[in-house]
């Protein structure tokens, strides 16, 4: 098995920070929580605060981010950076961002913000739920498994 993966947290809005350290600590991965505004972490957690401002958390994770490495993320854009670089992405209620779903996600993510552009859609996304934690859980375990077995 090679060296553990770095998880790296697009912070500001994930609901499963503390599912987060409880895998990382488990696997011995270290994590790199990135934010626009401090949180508290715990201390065998690295946080990185940067800039607020559009992307610039994003843009900090996909510039750092190697092959093997996590990023929780339900960013789009920065889901489908990760994979170019040869890093698993996941949502935060356990979806794993692939090579072939990616492509659908950014052309739903553009014609739900072309829709909401004339005042339809919106309603943002479901309440977080006790079974999407779960799945996450579930979700990071394999990620880091097979970042290992690489």
């Amino acid at each position: 098995m090679s060296a553990a993966p770095t998880i790296f947290v697009d912070a500001d809005a994930c609901p499963v920070k503390e599912e987060i350290y409880r895998v990382a600590r488990r696997t011995g991965c270290p994590v790199q929580v990135v934010t626009n505004s401090f949180m508290r972490v715990p201390p065998d957690v690295t946080l990185t605060v940067v800039d607020a401002g559009p992307d610039i958390a994003d843009n900090w994770i996909a510039e750092r981010v190697q092959p093997g490495d996590i990023v929780v993320t339900n960013d789009i854009p920065l889901a489908s950076r990760t994979l170019k670089a040869g890093g698993a992405a996941l949502g935060a209620t356990g979806k794993a961002f692939t090579e072939s779903s990616i492509g659908a996600a950014l052309a739903q993510r553009e014609l739900m913000e072309h829709l909401r552009s004339f005042g339809e859609g919106g309603g943002g996304p479901k309440p977080f739920s006790a079974a999407d934690r779960s799945r996450f859980l579930s979700a990071l375990d394999a990620a880091v498994m097979k970042a290992k077995r690489r």
